[in-house]
This record gives structure tokens, C-alpha cells and sequence, in this order.
């Protein structure tokens, strides 16, 4: 970290001393503003920035971090043109792989796989060259991986909708049978009323 804090501080310094003109054609971008992942998936985060056919790879540093809270967790550098993987923090231990082909082209592209959920957040990279210094951001998003095990409603087997039929009709015959029994009774009695010397 204060290997990074120093040459973090001579970029700032060498920037400010650059001409305005010059400092002006030096620039950082993100090719996405923003991404969205699943967690377990990959993603790759790509920048570009200003260089020369004619620059020396040897004053290009790279450094991007994720901005975690309260710390910045390194998952990618470069000094003097060349990739330091031990500053890479443990966070990100064997999960990013960068491009080597396309960084002398202005192209910053690392591959960042096993996402979770914790590397959601604020992604810069700080660049420096001959030309000068400046950086780029993006936002990355990674969501928690969607349960594939949700229950599912068991369809009826034909026996199932056969009893529940069945059970439909005897619960129909038996209603019929008791106002059946009703009326009957029902008529007996007003029979009786009209008659009633009848035994």
C-alpha cells in the first residue's frame, strides 16, 4: 500500500507539471458505465486510455481497485510496464486474468470470475503514462444466484381426479337421500294432522 500511495502521489506530481494542452489529450474511459452479473458467473471490466505508438511501455502503471468501504482492495497493477501479482489482494486471489495483447493498444480488460456478491461496488483504475495521469470508474452489481430447487405443484394423477370425483357424487347422493327423508317425513306427518283418527 505504501508502495502504491508513493507512486500514486509522483503521478499526481507529474501530472500537474505536464502543459495543460497535454494533459488535456490524456484520458481514462470505461467502455461500460455500469455492470450487472449473477454471483458465480464472470464478467470482464475493460478501460481504455490515451497512449502512442511511439510511448515507452516502460512509463506506463496501472493500478485498479475496487472501493470497498473504509479500504480499496487491488485486483490488478502494473509498474514500469510490468504486472505485479503479488499486490494483488486476496479478495480477488485467482480469480481475475488480464489481457496482455491489448494493453499496449490502450485497452485495460480483465477477466473476473467466481463473482460474489462482496465484489459489488465502485471499480477505478489509475493511470499513468509519459503523457500523464488520470482514471476511470465503473459500477459493478453481482446479485445472489436464483434458487433452481422452488417447490412445484404436483399435478393430479387420474386416480387422484377419479376419487375426487367419486367423492363429489356420493356427497350428492347422500344430500339427496336426507332431503328424500325430510319430505317423507315431512308429508307423514302432515297426513297425520288431516287424520287423525288414523293409526
Amino acid at each position: 500500500l505504501e508502495g502504491r500511495g508513493s507512486w500514486c502521489s509522483q503521478c499526481v506530481c507529474s501530472s500537474l507539471s505536464l502543459s495543460v494542452s497535454s494533459a488535456a489529450t490524456f484520458v481514462v474511459n470505461v467502455t461500460q458505465s455500469s455492470y450487472e452479473a449473477e454471483e458465480n458467473h464472470s464478467i470482464t471490466l475493460e478501460w481504455t486510455f490515451t497512449t502512442r505508438t511511439q510511448g515507452s511501455y516502460r512509463e506506463l502503471f496501472i493500478v485498479c481497485s475496487l472501493l470497498a468501504p473504509h479500504k480499496e482492495l487491488d485486483l490488478y497493477e502494473v509498474h514500469e510496464g510490468v504486472e505485479i501479482p503479488e499486490s494483488q489482494d486476496e479478495h480477488f486471489s485467482g480469480r481475475v486474468q488480464s489481457d496482455k495483447d491489448v494493453l499496449r493498444e490502450g485497452r485495460i480488460r480483465l477477466h473476473v470470475s467466481r463473482l460474489r456478491t462482496e465484489d459489488s461496488g465502485l471499480f477505478v483504475c489509475y493511470v499513468k503514462t509519459e503523457d500523464g495521469f488520470n482514471s476511470g470508474r465503473c459500477r459493478l452489481n453481482v446479485t445472489a444466484r436464483r434458487s433452481h430447487s422452488e417447490p412445484k405443484t404436483k399435478p393430479e394423477t387420474t386416480n387422484e381426479t377419479s376419487l375426487r370425483k367419486w367423492g363429489h357424487v356420493v356427497a350428492l347422493v347422500v344430500v339427496i337421500a336426507v332431503l328424500s327423508s325430510c319430505y317423507l317425513f315431512y308429508k307423514k306427518v302432515k297426513t297425520g294432522e288431516h287424520n287423525p283418527h288414523v293409526l
